[in-house]
């Protein structure tokens, strides 16, 4: 402290550099204590999911030993003691919920009810194929649906706005698997059967080889297994952010600011640019970042589509099966990406606009 008050601008006394200085401060602790304010919040989302689910689990009829082995098939009275006794499903719920909890804290997940596999395999190959996915879907999203926002309310053109409008409501009105499945046949099967050059078809099913650099860029022949279904997932998203940007670049291009910049002398680009995409970055960002939380865990739909082994399908599964230890560990996953996210969009907001305060 002693040496910034040395260190004071001209023209400024020591008086006013030490206020400076101690509301600068004041405002880095404040800012300290709200992240961890954040986190302890996501530490909290994080025990009512999985207390919530515990509770669900408990009071859904029937019994959790049959759903475990199918539900239609038909288990001897050994073979279902021997699988309460196993997965201790005879205890009660409040003994379980502890046992859990304590397993958690020594970082073990538990083992699946229905494959007897470490959920923490589990979760490591299904975790990385979501990410992977709702990162190209977001940049899907981001290049086409915001790219294509900002060209409508710049371009001012009836046609363009119309196509727009048309687009994204047609995306908007069908159903995601109806349009994995018009994209499976537009650029899988049709080219398939009418002898296209093999770089034209791409694959409909599966992750293939699963070869990445970086951990999310695709090697080899792995961007064909990628390309439809991270369309498919980022084409309704992206159809919301068109509107969202092209109503956000608009009303920054009608505003007074802009104006006054324009009858300075400004040039059109530079409105542009200084006051349209700059004032659609933060809802454009707000958006994205809960939609990357969102597309990480509610692609159920298009990673069953596709047979792409991620978080969704097997959540999917799991619950079906009531495969406790499974839905849990997906469902803590899912809590704490959706919470760091969240934060961090936050902590961004605060930077890029000074005014938005913690």
């Amino acid at each position: 402290m002693g040496e910034a008050l040395a260190a004071s601008p001209a023209g400024w006394s020591r008086e006013e550099w030490s206020r400076e200085l101690s509301y600068a401060e004041g405002r880095r602790d404040h800012r300290f204590k709200w992240v961890l304010r954040r986190l302890l919040m996501a530490v909290f989302v994080v025990w009512g999911s999985v207390t919530l689910l515990f509770a669900i689990f408990f009071v859904v009829p029937g019994d959790r030993v049959d759903k475990v082995m199918g539900g239609d098939r038909v288990v001897s009275a050994e073979t279902h003691a021997q699988v309460t006794r196993k997965f201790a499903l005879d205890r009660p719920l409040v003994v379980q919920y502890g046992h859990y909890w304590r397993n958690l804290l020594r970082g073990d997940l538990g083992t699946s009810y229905v494959n007897d596999r470490d959920v923490s395999d589990i979760l490591s190959k299904t975790t990385s194929a979501s990410m992977r996915l709702a990162f190209w879907a977001v940049l899907v999203e981001i290049n086409v649906g915001a790219g294509s926002g900002i060209f409508v309310a710049v371009k001012r053109s009836r046609s363009v706005g119309a196509l727009g409008v048309v687009s994204t409501t047609a995306m908007l009105s069908l159903p995601v698997f109806v349009i994995g499945f018009v994209l499976q046949l537009a650029f899988g099967v049709f080219p398939f059967q009418h002898g296209w050059p093999q770089w034209m078809v791409l694959h409909v099913q599966g992750i293939g080889p699963d070869s990445w650099a970086f951990g999310i860029i695709p090697l080899g022949e792995q961007w064909r297994y990628l390309v439809l279904p991270a369309l498919t997932l980022g084409s309704v998203s992206g159809a919301v952010l068109h509107r969202l940007t092209r109503d956000t670049v608009r009303s920054a291009m009608d505003s007074d600011f802009a104006r006054a910049a324009r009858a300075r002398g400004v040039r059109e680009r530079d409105v542009i640019v200084r006051h349209g995409i700059r004032n659609a970055i933060v809802p454009i960002l707000t958006f994205v970042g809960v939609d990357l939380a969102t597309l990480f865990g509610a692609a159920v739909v298009t990673e069953s589509v596709f047979n792409w082994p991620g978080v969704g399908s097997q959540m999917a599964i799991a619950l079906a099966r009531a495969d406790a230890p499974v839905v849990l560990g997906l469902t803590i996953i899912l809590a704490i990406a959706y919470s760091f996210v969240n934060l961090l969009v936050d902590v961004v907001h605060t930077v890029i606009d000074p005014r938005v305060t913690p």
